[in-house]
């Protein structure tokens, strides 16, 4: 029955803990043993438990791949902390309550790391003592704890720099939105855990310091205790309670000790997924040389007379056989390389000397293509670790979601024609942008406001014209710091090609795209299509029509709309114009919802009376492409909108121009490249469930 009893308890106790009420027992029961007296035998098992607990602690902080992979690092540091602390106080109340009947009255723990310091000899047992608190209180508590202070303000200050890093590699489509969420929550937590072990680091050096005034309480406690109280001579009270306060002291400062390393491990690591001794042994022994000098220096030393030839020689003939093996390793793997690359390529077709010219020797222009110069070659070999296809194919699939059909492949190929590190961007074979990257190096972006410059290449980023410096591996820790948004040269030419086929989409939907459009919607609403295409309006209209929605920054997605529009307009017009003006207000909706989102007032930029007026007259005599508009007129009217748009930029506000359906198509031509953040509307475009506010009207007196 009592074995049955016992097990039920360890159960309860398994299930309390499993339950999460672990760590509040532990802090409770520390609290407690600071008021409670506690006998020898237990102290004995807490103290062994607390060495145990740091052994373990450390030996986690070692394998662990990534510090954050251990963020509970600073809570177990505190508990620890504090249930060393109330052993001290529970230990310090039972050697002055009964340190005169003898070293074991402590318990034999205190009593046997006493004996192993002290060593027949106080003063040399004390001195071993400090010199072990002045190591763990100034060398590694200390330095531990100013990295962790440095780790915690660089983290802080580089968060707003990944972030938009993060946002960019969204924009891109290199990632999708989970794994941009997971991305954001490691950037938190990384700078949680940083500014945590900040804190932490200052429990370990207060622990440090309450050691030492420990120590001196004991012993001068004890002397005053053991010899007015209990009657003990000088000499016996020296040895009882210098033996119990060294052995006391030792006790709760391995652990500390161990602790303060784990400490230390954690902050000076990277926050990289990587093995910290392979790290370690890579960078150390990767080149032979440092060994090869120190085994030069070791056999000089071990030649002098009167140095002890042994240690040195050994040691010296031990570096220069590594130095030997890891040598011959390394021309091992670089002629594996080397024989790799020289490696015969055999066709398996025979070559045709006389082979015709055929239709099959005419190359078809590329609808997008991407040339590289040859130093950029690598970045679009997978066999090399090129990452750049990977980032077009991202690019191609949010592109496509977005606008609603299938963005071409784009054809990459290598061009010796352009500058080694240049790249081109080409639509139907015309070149649309071209740029200069550095794939060993890093774009870091000025998005507006840094707190410092960096040393590098100066450029700018050629998707958006941002300021932007080519810097090295090892500088993109401090550009974050100073604000920088620091992106590879993969994601730059990623970018650059999103924003291109952004404002390029008309040119890529083809005939073929939107018969393949047309399929797709007939496999739900087949009779939709059949009454449109081709008994009301041929294919070639409605290629127009999409064409002249993406021209607008429309997306094609809600075909749906799109079709039941143009089946009830197209009978009445085949002007692609009247039928994408009757499409946009079928679509009021979408376009409004991609300007200002959920927002239920659309802030608006209005025309003067007088000046839409003269507009109309000015269209009604020149034409509907606005070539009647005076050229005087133009440029004003185009300084006062790019006025209004900046003022709405500042606010953080979409611009948007309001305006007549009759003007709109015109004036949104007009505005189109002179000032792209404007979009234009038409009153018949705006939601019955939206409010207009008119935040200012353009050439109003």
């Amino acid at each position: 029955m009592e074995l049955k009893a016992t097990l039920a308890s360890l159960g309860q106790v398994k299930s309390l803990l499993t339950k999460g009420v672990g760590t509040p027992l532990l802090v409770l029961a520390s609290l407690g043993m600071v008021v409670l007296p506690m006998p020898p035998f237990l102290l004995d098992i807490l103290f062994t438990f607390n060495i145990a607990l740091a052994m373990v602690v450390l030996l986690v902080a070692i394998y662990s791949r990534r510090p954050l992979d251990f963020a509970a690092f600073p809570t177990i540091l505190l508990v620890a902390t504090l249930l060393r602390l109330a052993l001290n106080v529970a230990s310090t109340r039972v050697v002055l309550l009964e340190g005169h009947n003898g070293p074991g009255a402590a318990g034999h723990v205190i009593e046997a790391f006493g004996n192993v310091v002290i060593g027949g000899n106080y003063a040399v047992g004390l001195i071993v003592f400090i010199i072990l608190m002045i190591i763990n209180f100034v060398v590694v508590t200390k330095g531990a704890g100013r990295i962790s202070e440095v780790s915690a303000r660089f983290t802080l200050d580089a968060m707003p720099g990944k972030q938009m890093a993060i946002d960019a590699d969204l924009n891109a489509g290199l990632i999708n939105q989970e794994e941009a969420k997971r991305r954001r929550q490691e950037v938190t937590a990384e700078a949680d855990f940083y500014g945590s072990m900040d804190g932490a680091s200052k429990f370990v050096k207060g622990d440090a310091i309450a050691g030492i005034m420990i120590l001196f309480i004991n012993i001068i406690g004890g002397f005053i205790i053991g010899m007015a109280q209990h009657g003990l001579a000088f000499g016996d009270a020296t040895r009882i309670y210098t033996l119990l306060t060294i052995g006391d002291g030792l006790v709760a400062q391995i652990p500390s000790l161990l602790l303060s390393i784990a400490a230390a491990i954690i902050v000076t690591r990277q926050n990289a997924d990587q093995d910290m001794g392979k790290v370690v042994l890579g960078q150390m022994f990767d080149d032979p040389k440092s060994l090869a000098i120190t085994s030069g220096v070791l056999t000089i030393m071990g030649l002098v007379p009167g140095m002890p030839h042994l240690a040195f020689l050994s040691l010296a003939a031990l570096s220069g056989g590594g130095t030997w093996w890891i040598y011959r390793r390394n021309r091992q793997k670089k002629n594996a390389q080397l024989a790799k690359l020289n490696a015969p390529v055999e066709s398996s077709a025979p070559q045709e000397q006389h082979k015709d010219l055929s239709w099959d020797d005419v190359s078809p222009v590329d609808v997008i293509g991407l040339e590289v110069g040859y130093r950029l070659i690598p970045m679009v070999d997978r066999s090399q670790g090129g990452a750049l296809l990977n980032r077009i194919k991202g690019v191609r699939k949010k592109l496509s979601q977005e606008l609603g059909f299938l963005v071409p492949p784009v054809h990459i190929r290598d061009n010796l024609d352009l500058q080694p590190n240049q790249y081109r961007i080409t639509l139907m074979g015309v070149n649309v942008g071209e740029a200069e990257v550095y794939h060993e190096r890093e774009m870091a972006i000025n998005p507006g406001q840094v707190f410092g410059q960096i040393q590098g290449i100066q450029t700018r980023d050629p998707a958006f014209g941002l300021d932007a410096v080519w810097i090295g591996q090892d500088q993109v820790d401090q550009a974050q710091s100073l604000g920088y948004t620091v992106v590879d040269a993969s994601t730059v030419i990623a970018t650059h090609m999103s924003q291109i086929l952004n404002s390029h989409a008309a040119q890529l939907l083809g005939h073929e795209e939107v018969q393949n459009l047309l399929d797709m919607v007939s496999r739900s609403q087949p009779k939709l299509v059949e009454g449109l295409i081709p008994g009301v309006m041929s294919l070639g209209t409605l290629a127009k029509v999409l064409q002249n929605l993406l021209t607008e920054g429309v997306p094609v997605r809600d075909m749906r709309t799109i079709l039941q529009t143009l089946v009830e307009y197209a009978p009445r017009s085949q002007d692609p114009d009247v039928l994408t003006a009757a499409c946009r207000i079928a679509l009021r909706r979408l376009i409004v919802q991609d300007i200002i989102g959920g927002e239920p007032v659309i802030p608006v930029i209005t025309l003067a009376p007088d000046l839409e007026r003269i507009l109309h007259q000015s269209l009604q005599a020149g034409g509907a492409e606005g070539a009647g508009i005076e050229p005087g007129l133009a440029e004003r009217m185009q300084r006062s909108l790019t006025e209004a748009t900046q003022r709405q930029e500042l606010e953080g506000q979409p611009a948007i121009l309001l305006t007549s359906g009759v003007l709109r198509s015109t004036l949104a031509r007009f505005v189109k490249n002179a000032i792209p953040g404007l979009r234009v509307l038409s009153y018949q475009e705006v939601p019955d469930d939206k409010q207009i506010r008119i935040v200012s009207a353009v050439g109003q007196q």
